[in-house]
Protein backbone atom coordinates (compact mmCIF):
# COMPACT_ATOMS: atom_id res chain seq x y z
CA UNK A 1 0.00 0.00 0.00
CA UNK A 2 3.09 2.29 -0.75
CA UNK A 3 3.07 2.91 3.62
CA UNK A 4 7.10 1.90 3.71
CA UNK A 5 9.09 1.00 0.96
CA UNK A 6 12.20 -1.47 1.12
CA UNK A 7 15.87 -1.02 0.81
CA UNK A 8 17.35 0.20 -2.28
CA UNK A 9 19.27 -2.83 -2.40
CA UNK A 10 15.90 -4.73 -3.02
CA UNK A 11 15.47 -6.25 0.72
CA UNK A 12 13.46 -5.14 3.54
CA UNK A 13 14.68 -5.86 6.78
CA UNK A 14 12.04 -6.43 8.92
CA UNK A 15 14.09 -7.12 12.04
CA UNK A 16 15.63 -3.53 12.14
CA UNK A 17 14.52 -0.48 14.47
CA UNK A 18 12.74 2.21 13.48
CA UNK A 19 14.26 5.82 13.76
CA UNK A 20 12.46 8.82 13.50
CA UNK A 21 13.20 9.82 9.75
CA UNK A 22 11.71 6.08 8.62
CA UNK A 23 8.63 6.95 11.49
CA UNK A 24 7.74 10.25 10.26
CA UNK A 25 7.40 8.62 6.22
CA UNK A 26 5.61 5.63 7.33
CA UNK A 27 3.17 7.72 9.84
CA UNK A 28 2.50 10.83 6.81
CA UNK A 29 1.88 7.93 4.28
CA UNK A 30 -0.94 5.93 6.57
CA UNK A 31 -2.43 8.87 7.31
CA UNK A 32 -2.61 10.07 3.48
CA UNK A 33 -0.98 13.57 3.83
CA UNK A 34 0.49 14.86 0.06
CA UNK A 35 4.24 15.64 0.47
CA UNK A 36 6.80 16.98 -2.21
CA UNK A 37 9.67 14.91 -3.34
CA UNK A 38 13.29 16.71 -2.26
CA UNK A 39 16.59 15.85 -1.89
CA UNK A 40 16.79 14.71 1.38
CA UNK A 41 14.04 12.15 1.52
CA UNK A 42 13.02 12.23 4.65
CA UNK A 43 12.62 16.21 4.87
CA UNK A 44 8.81 16.43 3.46
CA UNK A 45 7.69 14.28 6.30
CA UNK A 46 9.19 15.45 8.84
CA UNK A 47 8.35 19.30 8.35
CA UNK A 48 4.25 17.57 7.75
CA UNK A 49 4.40 16.16 10.96
CA UNK A 50 6.04 19.55 12.35
CA UNK A 51 3.68 21.39 10.36
CA UNK A 52 0.69 19.57 12.08
CA UNK A 53 2.70 19.99 16.26
CA UNK A 54 2.64 15.85 15.72
CA UNK A 55 6.59 15.89 16.80
CA UNK A 56 7.16 14.82 20.61
CA UNK A 57 9.67 16.80 22.50
CA UNK A 58 11.38 13.76 22.96
CA UNK A 59 12.49 12.79 20.17
CA UNK A 60 15.86 14.59 19.51
CA UNK A 61 17.19 13.89 15.63
CA UNK A 62 16.32 12.44 12.64
CA UNK A 63 18.32 8.70 13.57
CA UNK A 64 16.39 8.98 17.28
CA UNK A 65 15.34 5.43 17.57
CA UNK A 66 11.41 5.69 18.13
CA UNK A 67 9.73 4.39 21.74
CA UNK A 68 6.22 3.06 21.30
CA UNK A 69 5.28 5.24 23.21
CA UNK A 70 6.64 8.52 20.89
CA UNK A 71 4.65 6.36 17.87
CA UNK A 72 1.48 6.15 19.71
CA UNK A 73 1.19 9.83 20.87
CA UNK A 74 2.42 11.29 17.08
CA UNK A 75 -0.47 9.19 15.48
CA UNK A 76 -2.77 10.69 18.28
CA UNK A 77 -2.06 14.04 17.88
CA UNK A 78 -2.66 13.46 14.04
CA UNK A 79 -5.72 11.10 14.57
CA UNK A 80 -7.09 14.01 17.07
CA UNK A 81 -5.66 16.85 15.34
CA UNK A 82 -4.69 18.25 18.68
CA UNK A 83 -2.37 21.45 17.17
CA UNK A 84 -2.20 23.04 20.62
CA UNK A 85 0.93 20.24 21.70
CA UNK A 86 4.49 21.70 22.07
CA UNK A 87 6.41 19.65 18.86
CA UNK A 88 10.13 19.81 17.19
CA UNK A 89 10.89 21.48 14.20
CA UNK A 90 12.88 20.13 11.43
CA UNK A 91 15.21 23.06 11.75
CA UNK A 92 15.70 21.99 15.40
CA UNK A 93 16.22 17.91 14.78
CA UNK A 94 18.55 19.30 12.07
CA UNK A 95 20.78 21.37 14.57
CA UNK A 96 20.29 18.56 17.24
CA UNK A 97 21.86 16.51 14.06
CA UNK A 98 25.01 18.86 14.02
CA UNK A 99 27.75 16.91 11.90
CA UNK A 100 25.41 14.37 10.46
CA UNK A 101 22.61 16.69 9.05
CA UNK A 102 20.34 13.82 8.46
CA UNK A 103 20.24 10.25 9.06
CA UNK A 104 21.54 7.19 8.02
CA UNK A 105 18.95 4.59 7.08
CA UNK A 106 19.10 2.64 4.10
CA UNK A 107 22.39 1.45 3.34
CA UNK A 108 23.61 2.42 6.75
CA UNK A 109 22.60 1.95 10.59
CA UNK A 110 22.02 5.04 13.01
CA UNK A 111 24.81 6.78 15.26
CA UNK A 112 26.49 4.11 16.85
CA UNK A 113 25.94 0.88 14.10
CA UNK A 114 28.11 -0.50 11.33
CA UNK A 115 26.92 0.26 7.48
CA UNK A 116 25.59 -2.78 6.18
CA UNK A 117 25.98 -4.45 2.95
CA UNK A 118 23.21 -7.38 2.09
CA UNK A 119 23.05 -8.77 5.70
CA UNK A 120 26.34 -7.84 6.73
CA UNK A 121 27.50 -5.38 9.31
CA UNK A 122 30.48 -4.01 7.30
CA UNK A 123 32.67 -4.39 10.47
CA UNK A 124 31.94 -3.77 13.65
CA UNK A 125 30.95 -0.42 14.74
CA UNK A 126 34.05 0.41 16.56
CA UNK A 127 35.87 -0.71 13.72
CA UNK A 128 38.16 2.26 12.46
CA UNK A 129 36.60 2.63 9.30
CA UNK A 130 33.07 3.23 11.43
CA UNK A 131 34.46 5.65 14.24
CA UNK A 132 33.27 8.78 14.53
CA UNK A 133 36.52 11.35 14.38
CA UNK A 134 34.95 14.56 14.38
CA UNK A 135 36.03 15.43 17.66
CA UNK A 136 39.75 13.82 18.09
CA UNK A 137 42.98 16.16 18.51
CA UNK A 138 45.02 17.21 15.28
CA UNK A 139 47.81 15.83 14.48
CA UNK A 140 51.10 18.01 15.27
CA UNK A 141 51.80 17.80 11.67
CA UNK A 142 48.51 18.56 10.29
CA UNK A 143 49.47 21.46 8.64
CA UNK A 144 52.78 20.08 6.81
CA UNK A 145 50.67 17.58 5.69
CA UNK A 146 48.36 19.86 4.02
CA UNK A 147 51.17 21.77 2.12
CA UNK A 148 53.27 18.89 0.94
CA UNK A 149 50.04 17.98 -0.92
CA UNK A 150 49.14 21.32 -2.13
CA UNK A 151 53.17 21.36 -3.12
CA UNK A 152 52.32 18.37 -4.95
CA UNK A 153 50.59 20.53 -7.63
CA UNK A 154 47.71 18.65 -9.75
CA UNK A 155 44.47 18.45 -9.09
CA UNK A 156 43.71 20.62 -5.15
CA UNK A 157 40.06 20.24 -4.99
CA UNK A 158 38.18 17.35 -3.72
CA UNK A 159 36.70 14.74 -6.65
CA UNK A 160 34.41 12.25 -7.09
CA UNK A 161 36.00 9.60 -8.87
CA UNK A 162 32.78 7.56 -9.55
CA UNK A 163 29.76 8.32 -12.03
CA UNK A 164 29.59 9.40 -15.50
CA UNK A 165 26.70 6.55 -16.24
CA UNK A 166 27.81 3.96 -14.17
CA UNK A 167 31.53 4.02 -16.39
CA UNK A 168 33.68 5.26 -13.41
CA UNK A 169 34.15 3.95 -9.79
CA UNK A 170 34.31 0.26 -8.12
CA UNK A 171 31.50 -2.35 -8.42
CA UNK A 172 30.79 -5.29 -6.17
CA UNK A 173 28.31 -8.22 -5.80
CA UNK A 174 26.56 -10.01 -2.98
CA UNK A 175 26.68 -13.87 -3.11
CA UNK A 176 25.53 -16.25 -1.15
CA UNK A 177 26.68 -19.30 0.62
CA UNK A 178 26.42 -21.53 -1.92
CA UNK A 179 28.14 -19.21 -4.53
CA UNK A 180 30.58 -21.81 -6.10
CA UNK A 181 34.12 -21.29 -5.09
CA UNK A 182 36.43 -20.12 -8.43
CA UNK A 183 40.51 -20.71 -8.35
CA UNK A 184 42.86 -17.36 -8.45
CA UNK A 185 46.23 -17.16 -9.75
CA UNK A 186 47.59 -14.85 -8.26
CA UNK A 187 50.69 -13.18 -10.61
CA UNK A 188 52.39 -10.59 -8.79
CA UNK A 189 52.10 -10.80 -5.08
CA UNK A 190 51.35 -14.16 -4.33
CA UNK A 191 53.48 -14.61 -0.72
CA UNK A 192 51.17 -11.66 0.44
CA UNK A 193 47.66 -12.79 -0.80
CA UNK A 194 45.08 -14.64 1.03
CA UNK A 195 44.62 -18.25 -1.13
CA UNK A 196 41.83 -19.12 -3.34
CA UNK A 197 38.94 -20.52 -4.23
CA UNK A 198 36.66 -17.15 -4.15
CA UNK A 199 33.10 -17.23 -4.33
CA UNK A 200 33.37 -14.84 -6.98
CA UNK A 201 31.54 -16.01 -10.63
CA UNK A 202 33.47 -15.35 -13.84
CA UNK A 203 30.61 -12.84 -14.92
CA UNK A 204 31.77 -10.55 -11.74
CA UNK A 205 31.63 -6.61 -12.72
CA UNK A 206 35.57 -5.53 -13.01
CA UNK A 207 36.39 -2.22 -12.53
CA UNK A 208 37.30 -0.01 -15.13
CA UNK A 209 40.77 0.89 -16.29
CA UNK A 210 44.23 -0.76 -15.11
CA UNK A 211 43.13 -1.47 -11.48
CA UNK A 212 40.67 -3.91 -12.39
CA UNK A 213 39.15 -4.57 -8.83
CA UNK A 214 36.82 -6.76 -8.29
CA UNK A 215 34.10 -7.07 -4.90
CA UNK A 216 32.44 -9.73 -3.50
CA UNK A 217 30.17 -10.21 0.16
CA UNK A 218 29.51 -13.30 0.73
CA UNK A 219 26.43 -12.45 2.90
CA UNK A 220 25.52 -15.91 4.76
CA UNK A 221 29.13 -16.18 6.53
CA UNK A 222 30.00 -12.04 6.11
CA UNK A 223 33.21 -12.76 4.83
CA UNK A 224 34.28 -9.96 1.82
CA UNK A 225 36.43 -11.26 -0.60
CA UNK A 226 39.10 -8.73 -2.87
CA UNK A 227 41.21 -8.59 -6.00
CA UNK A 228 43.29 -6.10 -7.61
CA UNK A 229 44.22 -6.52 -10.88
CA UNK A 230 41.80 -9.05 -12.07
CA UNK A 231 40.77 -10.94 -15.36
CA UNK A 232 38.77 -13.76 -16.04
CA UNK A 233 39.52 -16.30 -18.19
CA UNK A 234 40.00 -20.43 -18.83
CA UNK A 235 37.80 -20.88 -16.04
CA UNK A 236 39.75 -19.31 -13.10
CA UNK A 237 40.75 -15.76 -11.77
CA UNK A 238 43.96 -14.23 -12.21
CA UNK A 239 44.84 -11.34 -10.47
CA UNK A 240 47.95 -9.45 -9.04
CA UNK A 241 46.83 -9.81 -5.31
CA UNK A 242 43.87 -10.56 -3.33
CA UNK A 243 42.55 -10.43 0.63
CA UNK A 244 39.82 -12.18 2.10
CA UNK A 245 38.40 -9.96 5.79
CA UNK A 246 36.03 -11.00 7.96
CA UNK A 247 33.34 -8.98 8.10
CA UNK A 248 33.05 -9.31 12.33
CA UNK A 249 36.67 -8.98 13.16
CA UNK A 250 38.37 -6.02 13.50
CA UNK A 251 41.73 -8.06 12.66
CA UNK A 252 43.89 -6.43 10.55
CA UNK A 253 46.18 -7.82 7.89
CA UNK A 254 49.87 -8.66 8.74
CA UNK A 255 52.64 -5.48 8.91
CA UNK A 256 53.87 -5.08 5.17
CA UNK A 257 51.38 -6.75 3.50
CA UNK A 258 49.52 -5.31 0.71
CA UNK A 259 45.86 -6.72 -0.07
CA UNK A 260 43.96 -5.35 -3.47
CA UNK A 261 44.63 -2.24 -1.92
CA UNK A 262 47.74 -0.48 -2.27
CA UNK A 263 47.73 0.12 1.64
CA UNK A 264 46.36 -3.16 2.57
CA UNK A 265 43.30 -2.19 3.16
CA UNK A 266 40.19 -3.08 2.60
CA UNK A 267 38.48 -1.33 -0.06
CA UNK A 268 34.78 -1.71 -0.08
CA UNK A 269 34.10 0.28 3.55
CA UNK A 270 35.80 3.33 1.69
CA UNK A 271 33.28 3.22 -1.42
CA UNK A 272 30.78 6.21 -1.24
CA UNK A 273 27.50 3.59 -1.69
CA UNK A 274 24.67 5.35 -4.06
CA UNK A 275 22.61 3.36 -1.90
CA UNK A 276 23.38 5.30 1.28
CA UNK A 277 23.86 8.28 -0.48
CA UNK A 278 20.21 7.82 -1.13
CA UNK A 279 19.37 6.84 2.36
CA UNK A 280 20.81 10.35 3.42
CA UNK A 281 23.93 9.26 5.87
CA UNK A 282 27.31 8.17 5.50
CA UNK A 283 28.56 6.18 8.51
CA UNK A 284 32.05 5.26 7.91
CA UNK A 285 35.53 7.31 6.34
CA UNK A 286 35.51 7.37 2.92
CA UNK A 287 39.23 6.20 0.89
CA UNK A 288 41.04 8.79 -0.96
CA UNK A 289 44.08 8.93 -3.03
CA UNK A 290 47.18 10.95 -3.52
CA UNK A 291 50.09 11.15 -6.52
CA UNK A 292 52.98 11.01 -3.67
CA UNK A 293 52.78 9.08 -0.76
CA UNK A 294 55.04 8.23 2.06
CA UNK A 295 57.66 5.08 2.92
CA UNK A 296 55.21 4.69 5.89
CA UNK A 297 51.74 3.17 7.06
CA UNK A 298 49.45 4.29 9.99
CA UNK A 299 47.26 1.43 11.08
CA UNK A 300 44.75 0.08 9.94
CA UNK A 301 46.71 0.18 6.90
CA UNK A 302 49.87 -2.35 6.89
CA UNK A 303 51.64 -1.82 3.74
CA UNK A 304 53.10 1.22 2.08
CA UNK A 305 53.59 1.92 -1.85
CA UNK A 306 56.43 4.99 -2.36
CA UNK A 307 60.50 5.32 -1.41
CA UNK A 308 59.56 8.74 -0.24
CA UNK A 309 61.14 9.65 3.05
CA UNK A 310 59.70 13.07 3.82
CA UNK A 311 57.98 13.46 6.97
CA UNK A 312 54.98 15.70 5.34
CA UNK A 313 54.27 12.95 3.05
CA UNK A 314 50.76 11.46 3.57
CA UNK A 315 51.29 8.15 4.50
CA UNK A 316 49.29 5.24 4.07
CA UNK A 317 46.19 5.29 6.83
CA UNK A 318 46.89 8.92 7.48
CA UNK A 319 42.62 10.15 8.66
CA UNK A 320 42.00 13.71 7.47
CA UNK A 321 38.47 15.51 7.94
CA UNK A 322 36.36 18.19 6.65
CA UNK A 323 37.38 21.15 9.18
CA UNK A 324 34.11 21.76 11.48
CA UNK A 325 34.40 25.60 10.54
CA UNK A 326 33.63 24.98 6.47
CA UNK A 327 30.27 25.96 5.32
CA UNK A 328 28.30 23.25 3.93
CA UNK A 329 25.39 24.81 4.06
CA UNK A 330 25.37 25.63 0.19
CA UNK A 331 25.75 22.34 -1.21
CA UNK A 332 23.01 20.26 -1.69
CA UNK A 333 22.03 16.41 -2.85
CA UNK A 334 24.50 13.44 -3.24
CA UNK A 335 27.03 16.24 -2.09
CA UNK A 336 25.96 17.54 0.95
CA UNK A 337 25.81 14.20 2.30
CA UNK A 338 29.07 13.06 1.03
CA UNK A 339 30.41 16.55 3.19
CA UNK A 340 28.69 15.78 6.29
CA UNK A 341 30.02 12.29 6.62
CA UNK A 342 33.53 13.83 5.93
CA UNK A 343 33.29 16.37 8.78
CA UNK A 344 32.24 13.40 10.94
CA UNK A 345 34.15 10.30 9.62
CA UNK A 346 36.45 11.64 7.27
CA UNK A 347 38.89 10.42 4.50
CA UNK A 348 41.67 7.61 5.12
CA UNK A 349 44.98 7.64 2.75
CA UNK A 350 44.20 4.25 0.59
CA UNK A 351 46.52 4.69 -2.49
CA UNK A 352 48.30 6.22 -5.41
CA UNK A 353 46.61 8.53 -7.46
CA UNK A 354 45.29 11.83 -8.51
CA UNK A 355 45.04 14.65 -5.41
CA UNK A 356 41.82 14.09 -3.45
CA UNK A 357 39.89 11.52 -5.66
CA UNK A 358 37.26 9.76 -3.24
CA UNK A 359 36.14 6.59 -4.44
CA UNK A 360 32.16 5.35 -4.92
CA UNK A 361 30.52 2.42 -6.37
CA UNK A 362 30.13 1.89 -9.99
CA UNK A 363 26.15 3.11 -10.14
CA UNK A 364 24.47 4.39 -13.38
CA UNK A 365 22.25 6.78 -10.45
CA UNK A 366 25.26 8.69 -9.95
CA UNK A 367 24.32 12.45 -10.80
CA UNK A 368 27.51 13.95 -12.53
CA UNK A 369 25.94 17.57 -12.13
CA UNK A 370 25.16 17.11 -8.36
CA UNK A 371 28.63 15.52 -7.69
CA UNK A 372 30.28 18.08 -9.37
CA UNK A 373 29.57 20.88 -6.35
CA UNK A 374 32.78 19.26 -4.92
CA UNK A 375 35.16 20.19 -7.23
CA UNK A 376 34.42 23.58 -5.35
CA UNK A 377 35.67 22.08 -1.98
CA UNK A 378 39.79 23.03 -1.86
CA UNK A 379 41.81 20.47 0.10
CA UNK A 380 43.03 23.53 2.10
CA UNK A 381 39.51 22.56 3.85
CA UNK A 382 41.10 19.88 5.42
CA UNK A 383 42.87 18.88 8.25
CA UNK A 384 44.63 15.38 9.49
CA UNK A 385 43.63 13.99 12.89
CA UNK A 386 46.55 11.75 15.21
CA UNK A 387 45.35 8.88 14.42
CA UNK A 388 48.65 6.47 15.40
CA UNK A 389 52.53 5.51 14.92
CA UNK A 390 53.68 5.83 11.46
CA UNK A 391 55.19 2.43 10.51
CA UNK A 392 57.70 0.92 7.72
CA UNK A 393 57.55 -2.64 8.03
CA UNK A 394 58.83 -3.97 4.85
Amino acid sequence: NEIISGYPDGTFKPAQNINFAEASKIVVNAFGYETVDDAVWYRPYVEKLAELNAIPESIDGFDHKVTRGEMVEMIYRLREKLTDKPSQTYAELADNDSGTGGTSTGGSQGSGEAPMVGNCSIFPADNAWNRDISGDPLDTNSANYISYIEDLGGNQFLHADFGGGGEYGIPYIVVGADEPLIPIDFMWWPEQSDPGPYPIPGDAPVEGGSDAHVLAVEEDNCMLYELYAAEFSGGQWHAGSGAVFDLASNDLRPDGWTSADAAGLPILPGLVRYDEVLSGGINHAIRVTFSTTQRGYIHPATHFASDVTDPDAPPMGLRMRLKADYDISGFTGQTRVILEALKKYGLIVADNGSNWFITGSANVAWDDEDLNQLKTVPGSAFEVVASGEILTAD
